[in-house]
C-alpha cells in the first residue's frame, strides 16, 4: 500500500489532475471491486476519486512518484496476481465436478412456475460452499425457463470460465423420487421375513 508523506499537497494535486473535472488518471492502492486490481492505472471520474477511493486510501493520482513505487513492487503484484489464477483454475474444477440440481414447481408440459436465473445458481453455489457472485454467471438468454439440462457459464478470474452443467427438475419429479426410496426400503423387509 503506498503511503503518503504529505496528505495535503497530494489532496491539491489530486484536485489540479484534470482540468476539465470529469476524470483523473489514478494508480489503485488495493484490489476495488469492479474497478481493478493493485497496481492498475485506471482513468476515473474525478468526484469517484476525490470523494471515495482517495480518502479511503484505495487509490492515488498518477504521478511519477507513484509510478516509480508501484514499479519496485511489480514483483509483488505479479505474485498475487499468480496465485489468483491458480486459485481460479482450482475452483473452476470444483465448480465443474459439481452436480448443478435445482429443483423448481413445473407444469406437466416441462414449463416452470418462474425461472431459474443467475441469483438462482449462485444461491445453489452458496449452499454448497462457494462464493459466486449472481453477475458473475452467465444462463443462456438470461434465464431457464423450463425442465431440462442446460450448459451455464460461470465467470472467474480474467479469462478462466467454468463451464457449468445445470439440472433443472421439476419439484413433483424430486418429491416422487423421495417418497420411492423409503417404500422400496420398507418392502425388503417383508419379503425376507415371507421367505423364513
Amino acid at each position: 500500500e503506498y503511503r503518503i508523506r504529505d496528505y495535503n499537497s497530494l489532496n491539491s494535486r489530486a484536485n489540479d489532475e484534470d482540468v476539465n473535472g470529469t476524470s483523473v488518471s489514478a494508480n489503485l492502492n488495493e484490489d476495488v471491486k469492479h474497478l481493478g486490481e493493485m497496481g492498475d492505472v485506471k482513468n476515473v471520474a474525478n468526484g469517484y476519486f476525490r470523494n471515495y477511493l482517495f480518502p479511503r486510501m484505495l487509490a492515488v493520482p498518477c504521478t511519477p512518484e507513484t509510478e516509480a513505487y508501484f514499479a519496485t513492487k511489480k514483483a509483488e503484484i505479479e505474485a498475487r496476481k499468480e496465485q489468483k489464477r491458480k486459485d481460479s483454475m482450482s475452483l473452476k474444477e470444483k465448480l465443474e465436478a459439481l452436480e448443478v440440481v435445482i429443483s423448481m414447481p413445473a407444469g406437466n408440459n416441462g414449463k416452470l412456475y418462474g425461472a431459474v436465473t443467475n441469483q438462482t445458481v449462485s444461491d445453489f453455489y452458496k449452499k454448497s460452499g462457494f462464493e459466486i457472485e449472481r453477475k458473475k454467471v452467465e444462463i443462456p438468454g438470461h434465464t431457464i425457463k423450463n425442465t431440462g439440462s442446460y450448459s451455464v457459464k460461470v465467470h472467474l478470474y480474467e479469462t478462466t470460465v467454468a463451464e457449468v452443467k445445470v439440472t433443472v427438475k421439476s419439484q413433483d419429479d424430486a418429491t416422487a423420487k423421495k417418497e420411492e426410496a423409503p417404500a422400496k426400503k420398507n418392502e425388503a423387509p417383508a419379503e425376507e421375513a415371507k421367505s423364513e
